[in-house]
């Protein structure tokens, strides 16, 4: 061992380092001056992690706007302006989406991976702090532990250096860095301290390349989207047929296309044409369903939740399976000292009367790591006497050591320090004997939970080899708090029937110490070397076993894409850029703001306070979400199915089409999206059942067909008694809208005293249309005769009647979803364990595992 290894000849090696390279030597004034000029400076703006296009792109060039522009070009264009209202709806749901995107994502840019205020450089022979922006090519970082790498470095001379690199690279043991080797912006010194030349900055760096690779936008996968752009989608394959089919009876209805088209009337065709294929696109319920995601991800704002894409508001609800990393989600990520636990006799102040001070020194010294930190307020003052010699920590040999006069002090992990258990068995501390319960005492303490280190006294050796005489003094237990919602949380999502899967690159049986802890059923931690190849045995190993230990950020994104090819909806928490694969390929990736710009890129969501219990808000808010979006969309799409029917019956008949496209805007209004704004917004606790698009249409198509077969008949016997043609739009607009209210009134059940409000508030609106003379004269209404009047209130009743038959089918199929749902359930919530009374308890707060 080298005895001028001590840490007043540090500055001595910062010399020698000088005056063999250059570069050690620090920059000048007028040097830095040179580089700030020529903009070789740590300054760099992030580029965004989706661009203003692509957003405005996303939220504009749709179909569904696409479909109405056409059609409100053409009333423009045969100057019937007044039945172009439907046009606003389209305009208001892309600004709504466009507006919500770009905060979300101003809210992103504002994120940076460094985000420690400063950096230590050394300028002019001094020591100096500067912003990270500030640092420029060529300047010498001083690197302590618990310093952020600011800048891309080679390093020109180190003690014990060592850099957590697990943010950038996956890999959770510290690396031991030497003269010669890199330092990567964005890294950890974790122990020991040195310098380095900064040989990158800005986005040159490591930590800034990273991170624009990884933010490549990708849309999330919501039910709620695809299935309405599925239902545009089939809307897209008819509407072209169907406007012709419609067109053709509208010219007929004219007089024939050569009388139509010399008369002119061939503009009311083409206005009843329109009428009849804007009816089948369901407006508002696009419109509806951007703001209920804008509103609630508002809402989550308030709560330090940052929404990136609209629909991950939904995606949140509708997951069965929780993936959740250790540190930072689970645990704190701050050590604290536990306790120290007698070994043999050794451990006795009269044996070794100075262990304690030299915990004390340990603690104190500036290249220690957070663990030996945690020595400093637990123990007395530090011993007197200076050191004789050290022998710095390395992450290969597990320990460090420091000699003073009483001899040579050993800290380290157990089974490194003694790693055998020797041949002799007389039970000395020092004997194969002893060490064999040493080893087993350090596994039992491992098991709860806390990480292990030993102490042990020996005779000072000349090289950084452990002493022969060592004997172990004390087992020093460390742990890593847990979260303190973490429990409740995990409650939450048990009683929700969301399985959870904690996957760690951490020792597995610590990790299922610290999920015991929390309240799953972890009876052990599986070693994820030992992961089976094949994707079946895969999944089966993934239904049964709640942790994993020891993964690697590929073994996450492998675990994550096998529960989803298992038919599970996953979600991944974590906060280091080892786990931006994992939260990228789940259906919902959560983030953690204090974790890496990379990692906060690609996931859906961001905790920006970095509170897991925030979570139960955000499922809460995707079920409201899905359950009111659901109960609207059967509003909508009635009406898409109506539309549908009536366009091939009334084009198959040949009968003029019952409504302008000015009266369906007021139907629609008053019976769908007015209400539906309302009603989307209502606190609904229901929990997320899958089918939302089949649960919709096996209501609305036996319902539209109602409608249609009511106004079908209607528009015949009408016409057979000669009532006028826009006598027979009145009557046509009141049944519909008589019916779309009492849909409202179904739909709406039970009926709450807010609802009472809303439905009377549209029938009050009802009344006002007809009774008002402008807003006849306007709508083109006309007052129905007697025979008219009568034959409204037998189609309206009727169809009441069948809407209600309609109804009662479809609750029995939903309480059949539902009950299958609960089954499979309750098969979840086995997976939180609650020990029974009298049971012994795992210690409360755990640390990462001894590597």
């Amino acid at each position: 061992m080298d005895r001028t290894d001590v840490r007043p000849g540090a500055d001595d090696a910062h010399a020698r380092s000088a005056a063999t390279d250059p570069g050690a030597r620090g920059l000048t004034a007028a040097e830095v001056a040179e580089r700030t000029a020529d903009g070789r400076t740590n300054a760099f703006v992030q580029n965004s992690s989706r661009s203003v296009w692509s957003i405005v792109r996303a939220n504009v060039l749709t179909l569904f706007n696409g479909i109405v522009a056409a059609c409100f070009l053409v009333l423009l264009v045969v100057g019937r302006w007044q039945d172009a209202l439907f046009g606003f709806s389209a305009v208001a749901n892309a600004v709504i989406g466009t507006v919500q995107e770009y905060s979300a994502k101003r809210a992103l840019d504002r994120l940076a991976l460094l985000n420690a205020p400063s950096a230590r450089v050394w300028r002019d022979g001094a020591e100096v702090e500067v912003a990270i922006a500030e640092v420029v090519l060529d300047d010498l970082l001083v690197l302590r532990a618990g310093d952020q790498v600011a800048a891309d470095g080679r390093v020109v001379d180190a003690r014990g250096l060592q850099l957590d690199e697990s943010m950038l690279t996956g890999e959770s043991d510290a690396v031991e860095k030497t003269p010669g080797t890199e330092v990567l912006s964005g890294s950890i010194v974790v122990g020991g301290e040195g310098r380095a030349v900064v040989v990158r900055v800005g986005a040159d760096s490591f930590a800034n390349r990273i991170a624009n690779e990884a933010k490549r936008f990708s849309m999330v996968t919501s039910e709620l989207r695809s299935s309405i752009n599925r239902v545009l989608k089939w809307i897209t394959w008819i509407i072209g047929p169907l406007a012709l089919i419609v067109l053709n009876s509208q010219m007929f209805a004219q007089g024939g296309w050569g009388e139509a088209i010399a008369s002119g009337r061939w503009t009311d065709a083409v206005v009843a044409t329109i009428a009849s294929v804007v009816a089948a696109v369901p407006l508002g319920l696009v419109l509806i369903t951007s703001i209920t995601f804008a509103v609630g991800a508002v809402k989550l704002s308030r709560q330090q939740v940052l929404v990136q894409e609209l629909p991950a508001v939904e995606g949140l609800a509708r997951i069965d399976i929780i993936c959740l990393d250790k540190t930072g989600t689970l645990t704190q990520g701050d050590i604290v000292f536990d306790g120290a636990h007698p070994v043999g006799q050794s451990h006795r102040d009269d044996a070794h009367p100075g262990w304690k001070q030299v915990l004390a020194w340990y603690g104190v010294q500036n290249d220690a790591n957070a663990t030996a930190r945690s020595l400093a307020s637990e123990f007395g003052e530090q011993p007197s006497a200076a050191p004789v010699g050290t022998v710095p920590f390395s992450s290969a040999r597990k320990w460090s050591a420091v000699v003073f006069d009483d001899g040579m002090w050993i800290l380290g992990g157990p089974e490194m320090v003694f790693p055998d258990a020797g041949s002799a068995a007389d039970g000395s501390p020092a004997s194969g004997a002893g060490r064999t319960a040493l080893a087993t005492r350090a596994t039992e303490l491992a098991a709860t939970g806390r990480r292990t280190l030993v102490l042990a006294h020996g005779t000072p050796t000349h090289d950084e080899t452990v002493p022969a005489d060592a004997v172990p003094v004390a087992l020093l237990t460390f742990r890593e708090n847990i979260r303190p919602d973490a429990r409740e949380t995990l409650d939450y999502f048990a009683a929700q029937g969301v399985a959870v899967r904690v996957i760690s690159g951490d020792n597995p049986q610590t990790v299922a110490a610290i999920a015991r802890d929390v309240g799953l059923d972890a009876p052990h931690g599986f070693d994820a070397r030992e992961l089976p190849e094949d994707q079946d045995a895969l999944i089966a190993l993934l239904e049964t076993t709640t942790v994993f230990g020891r993964v690697t950020p590929d073994q996450k994104k492998r675990i994550v894409v096998a529960l989803k090819a298992a038919g599970h909806t996953v979600a991944m928490t974590g906060d280091g850029v080892n786990d931006a694969l994992a939260i990228k390929e789940a259906d919902i990736g959560v983030a953690m703001n204090s974790g890496a710009a990379a990692t906060k890129a690609v996931a859906r969501l961001i905790l920006l306070d970095g509170r897991f219990s925030h979570l139960p808000h955000v499922v809460a808010e995707g079920r409201q979400v899905i359950a009111n979006i659901e109960r609207v969309s059967m509003l909508f799409l009635t009406k898409t199915a109506y539309a549908t029917f009536l366009a091939l019956v009334f084009g198959v008949l040949l009968l003029p089409f019952p409504f302008l496209p000015r009266q369906l805007s007021i139907t629609d209004g008053l019976t769908i999206g007015i209400p539906a704004f309302f009603f989307a917004l209502l606190p609904n606790a229901k929990r997320y059942i899958p089918g939302f698009l089949r649960r919709s249409l096996t209501f609305a198509i036996p319902a539209g067909a109602v409608v249609t077969l009511g106004l079908a008949v209607f528009a015949v016997v009408s016409a057979n008694i000669g009532t006028p043609q826009a006598e027979i739009r009145t009557g046509s607009t009141l049944i519909l809208t008589v019916i779309g209210l009492w849909i409202l009134v179904v739909l709406s059940r039970p009926v709450t005293p807010f609802k009472t409000v809303v439905i009377g508030a549209m029938m009050i609106g009802l009344v006002l249309v007809y009774t008002i003379p402008i807003v006849g004269d306007f709508l083109q209404l006309v007052d129905p005769s007697f025979e008219t009047a009568a034959l409204i209130l037998v189609v309206a009743a009727g169809c009441i009647g069948l809407i209600e038959i309609v109804r009662f089918v479809h609750r029995r199929l939903t309480r059949r979803d539902e009950l299958r749902m609960v089954g499979g359930q309750a098969a979840n919530r086995s997976l939180l364990h609650r020990p029974a009374a009298g049971a012994p308890s795992v210690q409360t707060g755990t640390v990462d595992a001894a590597k």
